[in-house]
């Protein structure tokens, strides 16, 4: 989405003065009043339009689409096809204001064929260490199968993988920061034994605390790149704010804390406990952040979880098999709010990753994107709902992102 902003000022005009005549009294001096930035959208949002046999229709005109913003009806500006990597601008939109704050590598010819764009998050924050090697061959599968000639893209890690890496298109770089790749995220044990905040395990909120805000950045730099396929490839085996909470209650029966605690400390434990019930609630807004920001940037999340399968805790950890069941369900709902509210797809609860790369590159390979000039008229409404409807195309299925958020602008007062 390209938004132009534009500002309105008012300034006072005076009349010239005749000569000889006495300087006029000076204007009474008015109160402040705000400067309203009022903004004017070109948005574009990515669509698959696939077949029940999941083939790829590619002969979709402007007519064939209808686009809607909050139930209302857009006009189509802008339409472009890419099939295979070929950009065919069926029809052109607007052209776009050059964006500064991110450098670009050189752009590498491809005669009439245009790379796509990736963002590779290593979330090794929250990457078992004992995943290590499953982890670095999902990394390769993904060079190997995903990234091809042409694309670029661009790495970061959350932890002590310390990758960051600027967009390129050399992927002998992706293949030697594969072998930097390792899990750091915190057993059961660290957690259940870990301090303990007011809004429930400290170093769990930290820990989801530096992932997103690494995202944020990232996604942040995205938004300033036009009209190229953004998606975001995000590993991690997702996120709760409050995990295992029965076993880090762990009662004693007898002085109602954990063994080994007074009864005050217990007291204290339980105090803790009860800030950590909105964490459900805190982890829904962190996400839903997340996703506008995605979305303001036309990036589709791709989330992947190398667990993949997953049976039971270790058995050092000696877990109830129940409450290990009710973590790994949260964490994985964590990663598929994260694509689906941004039309991507959560790999999660499954080991055949070759499968799914395949269908990731089959998205980012071959897509329409729309454009409109938003009618909306209501500038105070950050977050604008959109659906994309095919016009007389039974047995046609189609994709694309719910929603937009326009970028917050800042209330000016003229003195």
């Amino acid at each position: 989405m390209a938004v132009l902003a534009l500002s309105a000022t008012l300034s006072a005009v005076l009349g010239a003065q005749a000569p000889g005549q006495a300087p006029a009294a000076p204007p009474p001096a008015q109160p402040a009043r705000p400067t309203f930035r009022v903004a004017i959208d070109y948005v574009t949002t990515d669509v698959i339009v696939r077949n029940n046999q999941d083939q790829f229709i590619a002969d979709l005109t402007k007519t064939d689409f209808e686009i809607y913003e909050d139930g209302v009806k857009q006009e189509i500006t802008g339409l472009t096809l890419v099939h295979g990597g070929r950009v065919h601008n069926l029809a052109a939109p607007p052209p776009a204001a050059a964006q500064e704050g991110i450098i670009l590598p050189p752009s590498r010819p491809k005669n009439d064929t245009a790379g796509r764009i990736f963002l590779i998050i290593v979330d090794d924050l929250h990457l078992d260490f004992r995943n290590t090697g499953r982890i670095r061959d999902l990394f390769k599968k993904i060079s190997k199968t995903l990234v091809h000639e042409g694309d670029m893209f661009s790495i970061v890690s959350t932890g002590p993988s310390s990758l960051a890496i600027d967009p390129t298109y050399d992927r002998k770089i992706l293949d030697e920061a594969i072998k930097k790749i390792t899990g750091n995220g915190l057993k059961p044990s660290d957690v259940i034994q870990g301090a303990e905040g007011a809004d429930g395990p400290s170093e769990v909120r930290y820990r989801a605390h530096v992932a997103f805000s690494t995202a944020y950045d990232m996604l942040g730099q995205m938004e300033k790149i036009n009209n190229r396929r953004k998606a975001v490839i995000w590993v991690s085996n997702g996120y709760d704010f409050n995990p295992f909470a029965e076993s880090r209650l762990g009662e004693d029966p007898v002085f109602g804390g954990r063994f080994g605690q007074t009864r005050e400390e217990g007291r204290q434990q339980q105090d803790q406990f009860k800030g950590s019930q909105f964490a459900e609630a805190d982890l829904a807004r962190e996400l839903a952040e997340i996703t506008r920001t995605a979305n303001r940037a036309n990036a589709t999340l791709y989330t992947i979880d190398p667990r993949g399968l997953v049976a039971g805790a270790d058995l050092d950890e000696q877990l109830d098999p129940v409450e290990y069941g009710e973590y790994v369900r949260k964490t994985q709902d964590s990663l598929r709010v994260l694509a689906e509210e941004t039309g991507g797809i959560a790999v999660v609860n499954q080991n055949n990753f070759d499968k799914a790369l395949k269908k990731i590159d089959a998205e980012t390979s071959d897509y329409y994107i729309l454009g409109y000039s938003s009618t909306n008229p209501d500038p105070l409404k950050r977050t604008r709902k959109i659906e994309v409807k095919l016009v007389n195309k039974p047995g046609i299925n189609v994709w694309s992102r719910t929603s937009y958020s326009l970028r917050q602008l800042p209330v000016q007062t003229q003195k």
